[in-house]
């Protein structure tokens, strides 16, 4: 691995991993080539990164953001406090 990359874990919904598939695999079609899911995260997160001052995009963000928050506190809710 280059000095210049790192590893990272995604952690994603079924249904977004579902349609990257669909892509890379229309990419092979298209393309004659293999193409990985890798390829396709690599692709889809520098152009989301070129588009950073795009509001649809911050909007997305805010909103996936959101979503999360409220299920941790909810979670957190639900969770019996430990006895002291």
């Amino acid at each position: 691995m280059k000095d210049d990359q790192r590893r990272v874990l995604l952690i994603l919904p079924q249904k977004i991993v579902d349609r990257a598939r669909v892509l890379a695999g229309e990419a092979m079609i298209t393309l004659k080539l293999p193409v990985s899911l890798q390829i396709v995260f690599r692709v889809l997160i520098e152009h989301g990164l070129k588009r950073g001052g795009d509001r649809a995009l911050l909007a997305s963000v805010a909103s996936e953001a959101t979503a999360i928050h409220q299920r941790r506190r909810s979670r957190a809710d639900r969770t019996p406090a430990e006895p002291r």
